[in-house]
């Protein structure tokens, strides 16, 4: 028999709000890329730096759309209250 621990995000982009990239690229490897990369978050943001990785993703898999396309690809699964819509210059600096 094999246990394993999981440590989850809590709130609006917990594990699996994301979409299926959560199920492929786990929020522990996320977390650890930015530890080791010296890219922890200094202050609480309403995009955090993992969320920027999974969009930076979610770009790639669909190159020919814009930002705010894929960006709505990416929250499509929250529910339509909780979905945060930045602007697209905003997704551009991520």
């Amino acid at each position: 028999m094999f246990t394993r621990t999981i440590t989850t995000a809590r709130g609006l982009y917990a594990p699996g709000h994301l979409g299926e990239l959560t199920q492929y690229v786990p929020f522990e490897l996320v977390e650890d890329v930015l530890g080791q990369t010296r890219r922890v978050q200094q202050r609480l943001r309403l995009l955090p730096l993992r969320v920027g990785v999974y969009f930076v993703l979610a770009l790639t898999l669909f190159p020919s759309l814009g930002y705010a396309r894929v960006w709505g690809k990416l929250i499509a699964g929250l529910p339509a209250d909780l979905r945060i819509v930045p602007s697209e210059r905003a997704l551009g600096e991520v």
